[in-house]
């Protein structure tokens, strides 16, 4: 690709009048294609009138309609956490992909939830284009039905594209010996060489954290970036490289229309290209009959099994994202209690991130099977460990070192008192706990209720890795019926914040 600069285009009308040279043809051609995003959508149960797999199958079919070329991708965290997946494994999900057609799919954290062997399964069932460039086997070798890059000849316009899994899945999930490498470092590599294969365009679909994406789209090295990760309606161009995210559920698809304008004159080819974009709102929009149809089937299942109301609330009750990932909340509370309880532990430890319903039940509510299995979609059991008093304090500064990141990590806790405060820097924030009434013991054994997730050192949650079990994983019973039995011990409650936690900001 050569771009002529303009003097030199005088110099050579000049050189072709004294010397009246043969004219060399130029040729332009435009090329247009439309990249269409959806990215962390795992629910069939969606009963609200935006997003859907119904509807993202409408949007999809509709740009397929009015784009000769069209590339649908897929950025990640699909298979789980859901309430039907916490019984397949997101095997329903992966039918529903299929009939849609996804043209590349690149998996997130969430993929990896039910562990190795249910993601080799789950992925080799999908019927498209997986991309993971920096994921590997245990010996370096690549996964099978997997590629590290594609490249797309659209109508002569070649488009380079990079596949990027989540970089913190051996944190936040559990791939277990597959091999992740660092986002950016793998992404600046397979671009070097996507371009000297030819490539016009770079490409990266990718499942990360924000700051990852941005300092992606800073170094200018990538044209576009589809990503996931962050549950956030995002479009950002800075004139050189955009990144686009399409928040979550399907309640937005984001297409990028890109126009290519290719000028060939003997050995130059120049190639320009003019992003747009276009949020796509699927609030009240029709849902494709074939799909729906078998969502509705889905729905039905879970339907007969999990309506059994196990108790009544007087109050409201939070599980609000922004909420559990930041602050004492009365669903942390429901969910940390009724784990303490069930095991009998002195505390209880759990990741705000792992409760998912992100609503709040107001008071009057009914709550079901269902409810809790929404909130707790994981299939985790609910493990009893031994810390030292000083490992529960180094594991809470864990839990409060990403508050301003809205990292699932944050504690919710049942047992103790702690506070903190966020103004400090990470490591140095908690400054008082008790337990029991009394101030916490550096050099006592406390037991601690926490699930197994984190039990493999999860969330960055290192310390629980290698501690004594009480209650072993094999033993242990799902986190989720322990919290429903919770529930229905207290039948008619009352959900409260009683200030076990107290955050100075």
């Amino acid at each position: 690709m050569k771009h002529t600069p303009a003097r030199a285009l005088l110099a050579l009308v000049a050189s072709t009048a004294l010397f009246a040279a043969p004219a060399i043809a130029q040729e332009t051609t435009t090329v247009n294609v439309t990249f269409l995003l959806v990215n962390d959508i795992d629910r069939v149960d969606n009963r609200s009138d935006e997003g859907g797999f119904g509807r993202l199958a409408t949007v999809v079919a509709q740009e397929r309609a009015a784009n000769e070329n069209l590339v649908f991708a897929v950025a990640g965290d699909v298979i789980s956490p859901s309430l039907l997946s916490s019984f397949d494994q997101g095997e329903h999900i992966i039918e529903l992909f299929n009939m849609i057609g996804p043209d590349v799919f690149v998996p997130g954290n969430h993929e990896y939830d039910f562990g190795e062997e249910a993601f080799r399964a789950r992925m080799g069932e999908a019927q498209c284009p997986l991309l993971a460039a920096n994921l590997r086997n245990e010996d370096g070798s690549v996964l099978d039905g997997f590629a590290d890059t594609q490249m797309l000849d659209i109508e002569g316009f070649m488009v380079g594209v990079i596949g990027l899994t989540a970089e913190d899945a051996p944190v936040k999930s559990s791939p277990g010996s597959l091999q992740i490498a660092g986002a950016m470092e793998t992404a600046s590599s397979q671009a070097d060489a996507l371009r000297d294969a030819g490539a016009d365009m770079i490409v990266v679909v990718t499942h990360n954290y924000i700051g990852i994406d941005r300092a992606m789209q800073e170094t200018g090295d990538f044209d576009l970036i589809l990503s996931g990760d962050d549950h956030l309606l995002t479009v950002s161009f800075d004139g050189r490289s955009a990144l686009v995210e399409s928040r979550e559920q399907a309640d937005y698809v984001t297409a990028v229309d890109v126009t290519a304008i290719i000028e060939v004159e003997g050995d130059d080819r120049d190639v320009d290209t003019f992003l747009s974009f276009r949020p796509i709102a699927t609030l009240g929009m029709e849902q494709d009959a074939a799909v729906q149809a078998r969502v509705d089937e889905f729905n039905a299942i879970l339907d007969e099994e999990l309506n059994v109301v196990i108790g009544t609330i007087t109050g409201d009750l939070d599980s609000r994202r922004a909420s559990v990932r930041s602050e004492e909340a009365t669903m942390g509370n429901l969910v940390a209690d009724g784990m303490r309880m069930a095991v009998g532990a002195d505390i209880t430890i759990t990741n705000g991130g792992g409760i998912r319903g992100d609503k709040v039940y107001p008071a009057g509510s009914e709550i079901t099977r269902r409810d809790i299995l929404t909130e707790l979609p994981f299939g985790n059991v609910n493990i009893m460990i031994e810390l030292t008093g000083a490992q529960v304090l180094a594991s809470l500064e864990n839990g409060f070192s990403r508050v301003e990141d809205g990292s699932g990590r944050f504690p919710q806790i049942s047992g103790m008192v702690v506070e903190a405060d966020l103004t400090q820097a990470p490591g140095s924030r908690v400054t008082s706990v008790m337990v029991g009434g009394a101030p916490l013991d550096p050099g006592a054994t406390y037991t601690v209720a926490t699930n197994d997730f984190m039990g493999r050192g999860g969330d960055g949650y290192s310390l629980f890795a290698d501690a004594p079990r009480v209650v072993r994983e094999e033993d242990a019973k799902l986190m989720a019926n322990d919290v429903m039995v919770h529930v229905r011990e207290l039948g008619e409650f009352a959900p409260a914040t009683d200030g076990r936690i107290v955050l100075t900001r």
